[in-house]
Formats: structure tokens, C-alpha cells, sequence
């Protein structure tokens, strides 16, 4: 099943991707509050998925062209960003050594942007960067969780791009504050559930500047895997429902050619993951108010 956020009417929605069109769950199991408040009913009540995949079969959709998508969790209570996590993209940086643990820092959930929804290169630099990676949305709250459990508490799978203004990321030691111009990091186009995308390491990724490939890995490469990121997380802090834990990104990005490819205005960037699909975010430079 494929899941999306999006806003017709002025009103956000969520809705069962059915072909090229949207059909609104609200129609199918009555109103809910959000993708948060749907992916918690689906893991406590049993049943709701079919009745949810009968009642998209049996309905007229909105056509996604029709609709303004949203970043697949719009309000996510924490977005879990990983880096360095593919000994490609490790190596790239020259002598970094490879790490014991997955680094996280975080993103807030203003800097997220939505499939088909701009990009946006900041006024401040020039040095907008892409970042082709596999998003993991949790379903099921969970603390001290056991890698052997770990995919259980997964409520699906998207693409995520997470854009980086490197400059700003050197101004410290702290690289969050790059990681989190309004905006910079794509999300979508929407979720995948488990059963449906399988076996997370069989598939790959890519990533397209203006069509040209500049990324390419194998989610198997990862150097942890999902089950342990999800542990290791959750030894430290509870995972709620619709938190996302962006697994990292491989090598390839722009700032480690030679010259460096950043992003410029009228660029479009595309992450595709076998599996989910395209996320595709058009590049536009920043309006200062």
C-alpha cells in the first residue's frame, strides 16, 4: 500500500495512492487527525489495512495532479538524520575514519519539502547540496527495541533528500544548522508500507541532477543496518509514531567532485529507490521577505 500526505481545499489529508489518483481514507474509515493517526490505527487495529486497500479499489480517487502533496509526514515529532553510513560516501571526504556508531543529528520539520514542491537554494550561499537517501517512518512506539524486532515497529519506507547548505555546515563542528534552511529537504512522494516495498535491502537507489545520474548504491551497502540504527535510537530516546530515520546517503555528492556541483536555480533533482518511486524536487533560489 502507498500511502500520501497532501492538502486539497485548504484541509491536509491523507489518502491511499491508487494508480494516478489519491483516494481520501477519511472516506473509507472515517475521519482521521493525520498520516500519525493513521499509521498508529494500522498497527493496533486489526483489519483496517484490507478494508483500507478494498476501499480504495472500490472508489473514484482525486487525481494526484490535482492535489498539493506534503512531505509524508508533515509534522513529524523527530526526523533522525544518519551520516556517513556508506563507506562510498566515507571515503569521498579523504581521510575520515571509518565510524564505530551512526552519527545523528536532527532536521525540524520546517525544512522539508514535498515531491514536485521546490527546493529552496537560500540567499545566505551558494552551496546548496543534494543527498539521495531511504527514509524509514516508525509505526509502533517502542524503547530499548531489539534489532531482532526492529522492522516490526516499521510503518513504511520513502525518499528523502537531504539537502545541505555546506558552508553553513562548516561554520562548526555542528553540522545542523546546514542541514535545516526552510525547505531544503525533500520527502516523498509517499509511503511505502512493508509488505508492499519487501526486503529493504534487495533494492537501490539513485540520484538524478537535471536527468544526469550522480548517485548510485545499493541500500545492502549501508554500513548499519536499519534493524540496528533503530536499536541504537532507541536505547537512547522512545520512538513515536511518525518519527523518521534518514539512513544516509552515499558517495557522489556534489560538494566531493571536482569542481564541486552545487545546485543553482532551475536545477531539478530526482531521488528514485526501487520499490517506492521518484522524488522529484525542482530547485528555486530563495525570495528574501
Amino acid at each position: 500500500m502507498r500511502i500520501a500526505s497532501y492538502r486539497v481545499g485548504g484541509r491536509e489529508r491523507v489518502g491511499v495512492v491508487q494508480g494516478d489518483a489519491l483516494v481520501d481514507v477519511d472516506a473509507i474509515v472515517g475521519e482521521m487527525s493525520g498520516i500519525r493517526d493513521l499509521l498508529a490505527r494500522l498497527d493496533t487495529e486489526p483489519g483496517l489495512r484490507e478494508r483500507l486497500a478494498a476501499g480504495a479499489r472500490e472508489r473514484t480517487g482525486v487525481p494526484l495532479s490535482a492535489v498539493e502533496l506534503l512531505p509524508v509526514v508533515p509534522n513529524p515529532r523527530a526526523i533522525w538524520c544518519a551520516a556517513l553510513t556508506y563507506l562510498s560516501h566515507v571515503r569521498e571526504g579523504g581521510d575520515r575514519p571509518v565510524p564505530d556508531y551512526p552519527l545523528f543529528f536532527l532536521r525540524v520539520a520546517p525544512s522539508q519539502t514535498a515531491h514536485q514542491a521546490p527546493m529552496i537554494l537560500p540567499s545566505a550561499s551558494p552551496e546548496l547540496d543534494y543527498e539521495g537517501e531511504l527514509a524509514v517512518v516508525i509505526g509502533r512506539r517502542g524503547r530499548h527495541i531489539r534489532e531482532a524486532d526492529a522492522l516490526a515497529h516499521v510503518a513504511g519506507y520513502s525518499c528523502y533528500n537531504d539537502g545541505s547548505v555546506r558552508d553553513w555546515q562548516r561554520h562548526t563542528t555542528q553540522i545542523t544548522v546546514g542541514k535545516n534552511f526552510d525547505s531544503t529537504g525533500g520527502f516523498g512522494p509517499w509511503l511505502v508500507t512493508p509488505d508492499e516495498f519487501g526486503d529493504p535491502y534487495r533494492h537501490a537507489l539513485e540520484t538524478r541532477v537535471n536527468g544526469e545520474v550522480v548517485q548510485r548504491a545499493k541500500i545492502s551497502e549501508l554500513l548499519f543496518t536499519i534493524e540496528y540504527m533503530i536499536a541504537y535510537l532507541s536505547t537512547a530516546t522512545t520512538l513515536e509514531v511518525g518519527d523518521v530515520i534518514v539512513t544516509g546517503t552515499s558517495g557522489g555528492v556534489g560538494v566531493r567532485r571536482q569542481p564541486p556541483r552545487f545546485l543553482g536555480a532551475g536545477d531539478e533533482v530526482e531521488v528514485e529507490i526501487e520499490g517506492i518511486g521518484t522524488l522529484r524536487n525542482p530547485v528555486e533560489a530563495e525570495v528574501p521577505a
